[in-house]
């Protein structure tokens, strides 16, 4: 009895290690999906190789150097959303050690993280092994957000200083795994040295570009090539062929008198290289980045000399062309960069520490030359969200309402939450209690800009990344701020809404903006009111408009009608048309 005993026991051990060793995973590769998934290049169709940052025509135009570089993955980013509780990642590269003395796994490694369904940035810590197949395992990952049990969004960003040959993303088998596509916004493009590939981050996920990227939530080109960022014509020519969002230019540290380029030919690439960009893109702003030093300077009298010297000619270079009326370009200083003698690894490039320096520096100058602040108060943080509760897909309707802008451009714009989304108009949300009264009070036309769960921050967001433009609208009706109302004090709320009609009317300088008053709601109706009459006044200094035609979703006693709303705060069928009706006195025709 007792060898049986062992013997069984022996046999449960082995089933177990053996079912813990065959656990079965799903695996996908990202290079051969239906869809473009590789964000951070700006010539997908045109690779010589999957991974590459140039298009193939480049391998017969540029320097060596600079092509081998351009096979490596410096930038390029995936999107996936899942629900594991386990991510693996396996993959080859086909380069050495770039620099001895950059960790390997900012050279060939790869990094994970989150976005949780509050558009809160999370990082994930996984266990790697180096050898012919990289592998990554990223485990104990908790699922879901309590808000959405479908998962969240993650974002792999790939080595910095190696090239992909092959990669897998696996998740365990019955789990969810859904691949993101590019984003369609105008990237920021980044041409600049090895500071800007990723020289010395200790992986992917910090070099300051990737920073930059997740500061802002652009998609991000990096053009970084490591000793050979030299503002030539072959570059810039290919960089003016990416409509961007943004252009940063930062080569001087590959400039400096050590490359032996003769002094005039580095003022004239400078000028030559924003002419051409200029002229390609008459209206993307162009920000030009000085020298940021050397952590020994201070003691060294050839490195202090080195970046002084072309940190004056690019100063010359900037007073030139602004005296030639080029607009829209600015120059970035070296103490904005705040580099000293701790945020460095060997004089010249960053630690992670100088990398974040780096990345503040731009984010602070790229959102005033935008018109993109961001506060201090959740209301004033613009982020994305994700409501499994709404049932439909925020990302989606976001890419929706960019594309229908640019086919059919709106004259009537209204921006709001579900109550907006649910009553009627295009893009169709996943119901229309109100279709009919829609149509009469806006006209099919209209653009509904309503997103299910959108908080203040939210549309914020929407605002920051293109919703309003390239077009003109005629009217935007914006009835937002429910959805805060559990969540922030009536003077955060205000503060949101005092931005959010800021970022507006500088992208619709010519539209009627009207603020609508936040519609009465169940055992709400006295602070709503209250707010209503601070949303007020605060129209009347912002100068905008100032409605309230949710008043008559409420009887005398101020309390919502019942007879209206579906759930005390959503109107019925009935509650849209009188709502609708009470809209029309406002609307333009």
């Amino acid at each position: 009895m007792k060898s049986k005993f062992f013997y069984f026991l022996f046999l449960a051990f082995i089933s177990h290690f053996v079912s813990a060793q065959t656990s079965a995973f799903t695996w996908w590769n990202p290079a051969n999906n239906s869809f473009p998934v590789l964000e951070g290049q700006a010539w997908p169709d045109e690779v010589k190789n999957k991974y590459d940052r140039l298009p193939a025509r480049a391998e017969k135009i540029v320097r060596e150097q600079v092509w081998n570089l351009s096979t490596q993955t410096a930038g390029v980013m995936i999107r996936f959303r899942a629900n594991s509780g386990e991510i693996r990642v396996r993959y080859a590269v086909g380069g050495k050690q770039a620099l001895p003395h950059m960790p390997a796994t900012g050279v060939s490694g790869v990094d994970l993280y989150a976005i949780s369904n509050d558009g809160d940035w999370r990082w994930c810590a996984g266990k790697y092994a180096f050898g012919d197949t990289i592998t990554y395992n990223f485990k104990n990952i908790e699922p879901v957000d309590p808000t959405h049990k479908l998962g969240r969004e993650y974002r792999l960003f790939l080595p910095l200083y190696n090239n992909v040959k092959w990669l897998e993303i696996g998740v365990p088998e019955g789990t969810r795994f859904e691949p993101l596509p590019v984003r369609p916004d105008k990237p920021v493009v980044v041409y600049g040295t090895s500071i800007a590939q990723g020289a010395c981050a200790s992986r992917p996920g910090m070099a300051w570009t990737a920073i930059l990227g997740r500061k802002l939530d652009d998609p991000l080109i990096n053009l970084g090539f490591s000793g050979n960022g030299r503002m030539e014509k072959e570059l810039i020519d290919l960089v003016s062929e990416i409509d961007a969002k943004i252009y940063i230019l930062d080569c001087l540290p590959n400039l400096v008198a050590s490359v032996n380029i003769p002094t005039d030919e580095i003022k004239k690439r400078l000028l030559d290289g924003v002419r051409v960009l200029r002229a390609k893109r008459p209206e993307t702003p162009i920000v030009l980045a000085e020298h940021d030093g050397y952590t020994d300077e201070a003691i060294n009298a050839v490195s202090r000399k080195s970046y002084q010297d072309v940190n004056v000619i690019l100063k010359e270079a900037f007073a030139q062309l602004k005296s030639e009326g080029i607009t829209g370009i600015y120059l970035i200083p070296k103490e904005d960069f705040h580099q000293d003698i701790e945020t460095m690894v060997d004089g010249t490039h960053p630690t992670d520490l100088g990398m974040m320096r780096y990345a503040e520096a731009y984010e602070k100058q790229i959102r005033e030359i935008l018109r993109e602040p961001e506060g201090t108060v959740s209301t004033t943080i613009p982020c994305t969200q994700m409501r499994e509760l709404a049932n439909y897909d925020w990302e989606k309707r976001h890419f929706e309402i960019l594309n229908a802008n640019k086919s059919e451009q709106p004259k009537i714009v209204v921006i709001g939450n579900s109550i907006t989304h649910f009553w009627g108009g295009l893009p169709k949300g996943p119901r229309a209690t109100g279709a009919d009264s829609w149509d009469k009070t806006f006209g099919v036309n209209a653009r509904n800009m309503g997103y299910g769960w959108d908080r203040i921050e939210n549309v914020l967001w929407r605002v920051y990344h293109g919703e309003l433009d390239g077009f003109t609208a005629k009217q935007i009706f914006v009835n937002i701020g429910t959805n805060n109302l559990q969540m922030n004090s009536d003077e955060e709320i205000l503060t949101g809404w005092q931005m959010l009609i800021e970022a507006m009317k500088y992208r619709q300088p010519k539209a009627n903006i009207s603020m609508a008053g936040i519609y009465p709601r169940r055992q709400q109706e006295e602070r709503v009111a209250k707010l209503n009459a601070k949303l007020k006044e605060l129209t009347k200094s912002a100068n905008v408009n100032y409605v309230d035609p949710g008043l008559v979703l409420a009887g005398k006693d101020g309390k919502i009608d019942e007879s209206l709303f579906s759930d005390g705060l959503h109107p019925n069928a009935k509650g849209y048309s009188i709502l609708g009706k009470a809209y029309e006195s406002f609307i333009t025709k």
